[in-house]
């Protein structure tokens, strides 16, 4: 368990000092997420951060919102060649083509949930029945699993879906990010006082 110099809370180690991972950890990380928008944006945000560290990942995420458009689906959906090159142009992001192709793929993969289930969030909390998850809260990191039973059903549907980069770690990360887990350490004030969605 680390504790930031400034406030002296526990947290989760992960978060370490840095600002902006112990602003995500305090106020998103395991927060349960019901918005289409947010959703896209935390699922491509997951499907870049393979192989990377999530430090990267969350150190470029408004560099990403400005390149994408703001994640808006629609119009990532629509990107052509013009913007994958004007993407991998862009050194503000992880410039990786397969990434960049996969972000497209996912938004037409995206919208047609979004049309045979009303809206993704619908989709996606399904697998949940509609609510976090209830599990035991990890006492230490290694407690923590990379994948589950439901983070492997979810990966193998998003793929029969045509979702790329959407193996089941990335998808339970994805869980944990949108709170359809809840992760935080039982040692983690987080733990003790749950922020709700």
């Amino acid at each position: 368990m680390i504790e930031t110099d400034a406030d002296h809370l526990p947290r989760c180690p992960w978060a370490g000092t840095d600002p902006l991972m112990v602003a995500y950890h305090d106020q998103e990380w395991g927060v349960p997420c019901r918005d289409d928008a947010a959703l896209f944006e935390r699922l491509m945000l997951e499907c870049f951060q393979a192989g990377l560290s999530w430090r990267t990942i969350l150190h470029k995420r408004e560099a990403f919102r400005r390149a994408f458009d703001g994640w808006d689906v629609e119009r990532v959906a629509a990107y052509r060649a013009d913007d994958a090159a004007r993407l991998m142009a862009d050194p503000g992001i992880v410039r990786n083509r397969a990434k960049i192709a996969a972000a497209t793929t996912n938004a037409r993969a995206f919208l047609a949930v979004q049309g045979a289930s009303g809206s993704f969030c619908e989709y996606v909390w399904s697998f949940t029945g509609g609510a976090p998850l209830v599990q035991s809260r990890p006492v230490t990191v290694a407690d923590v699993p990379a994948t589950t039973a439901v983070s492997d059903a979810l990966s193998r549907d998003l793929k029969r879906r045509g979702f790329a980069f959407v193996g089941s770690t990335i998808v339970y990360a994805f869980m944990q990010s949108v709170g359809m887990v809840d992760d935080h350490l039982a040692s983690c004030f987080r733990a003790n006082s749950p922020v709700d969605g």
